[in-house]
């Protein structure tokens, strides 16, 4: 099978749903990855909802919860996340 590849400028702006619940969790503002190995580390939410930000996730130095990638089931129009592998 092909590799999809998707600009992180394209995934900027999409809604966060969960796989399990269908759960809104809030909307990509940006991706963390590592420059030099192109590695993908987490989505970093903004409009994150109550339901999200009773996980207790780790957050950045602004306050805004980071969704680790590997989290990150599939991008389409919206960003899906497995919320078993959140908790």
């Amino acid at each position: 099978m092909a590799e999809t590849r998707i600009k992180a400028r394209t995934v900027v702006g999409k809604t966060i749903v969960s796989e399990e619940t269908g759960r809104k969790f809030g909307v990509v503002s940006n991706v963390d990855f590592v420059i030099e190995s192109g590695e993908l580390l987490n989505l970093v939410v903004t409009d994150s909802t109550r339901h999200l930000n009773e996980m207790n996730l780790k957050s950045d130095d602004k306050g805004r919860t980071l969704i680790p990638f590997s989290a990150v089931k599939s991008i389409g129009d919206y960003v899906i996340v497995s919320e078993n592998e959140l908790i």
